[in-house]
């Protein structure tokens, strides 16, 4: 008891009565389960189903294919030319038992990424299934025009976005080599969690090589709705971008600036 009566606010019954609505507060700072009580030993009939159903919509983010036209609609996908292109994986479920194939353009992705897309822009947008063909759904056409719009008013170009089914973040290695664009950003789904299957990351290199590991990106992760929401990912994007251009490096070596 002395030892409670030490603590800041005092001992429990204390801060129970100080703060009526902890709770509430506790809940409001994180979307993770916590304080769900309990039947017995297990949790309550009605958080057993939420974890359930979180979880049947985890993998149906994952096998799910991404449609263009369904998923990010006809007049995005029409404005912006936006078409596919595949990986070495030869389908899904090679996609996730071989995370190697899914790092290489297949030729003839190789073939329609050059005639279609120039060289050497400011700024190459990608979009990527990756592990969640719902994140992309839901934020990519939150993010794509506003990053392009962004780039622009810095005078930047801005290559030509395109789709690559069966993704892996290592991809982005064969498109600095075929494309060489000072930066790519890559749009790819998270793998789900059991909170959102619609959490997006956009990763970042500065002019990617055959051989770049991770250590040579930089990403914003955790954007959606109640993570990073799309309209405060784009500034941060392009700042990082743009710190990249003027390092002329990606990486360890260069840390975002957020505010403090």
């Amino acid at each position: 008891m002395a030892d409670d009566a030490r603590r800041p606010g005092g001992p429990p019954a204390a801060r129970r009565a100080t703060s009526p609505n902890l709770v509430a507060e506790l809940l409001a700072r994180t979307p993770a389960r916590v304080l769900v009580g309990r039947a017995g030993a297990s949790y309550p009939t009605a958080v057993q189903l939420e974890l359930r159903e979180d979880h049947a919509a985890a993998v149906d983010a994952v096998r799910r294919e991404i449609d263009l036209h369904a998923d990010l609609g006809v007049v995005l996908t029409e404005r912006w030319g936006l078409f596919e292109v595949l990986t070495q994986a030869g389908g899904k479920a090679e996609h996730l038992m071989r995370p190697d194939r899914g790092r290489r353009l297949s030729d003839a992705a190789r073939d329609e990424i050059a005639r279609r897309c120039p060289r050497g822009c400011d700024l190459q947008i990608v979009i990527g299934d990756g592990l969640s063909a719902a994140a992309v759904a839901a934020q990519v056409p939150l993010l794509l025009e506003p990053l392009a719009l962004e780039a622009r008013a810095r005078g930047w170009t801005v290559g030509h976005p395109f789709l690559i089914r069966h993704c892996r973040v290592g991809i982005m290695n064969d498109i600095g080599e075929l494309l060489d664009p000072a930066v790519v950003v890559l749009l790819i789904g998270e793998r789900p969690g059991l909170r959102t299957a619609e959490s997006l990351s956009a990763y970042m290199a500065y002019r990617p090589r055959a051989g770049d590991t991770d250590a040579r990106r930089n990403l914003v992760c955790n954007i959606h709705e109640h993570g990073v929401p799309p309209a405060a990912a784009v500034p941060r994007i392009v700042a990082l971008a743009a710190k990249m251009r003027a390092l002329g490096a990606s990486g360890v070596t260069v840390k975002e600036d957020l505010p403090g």
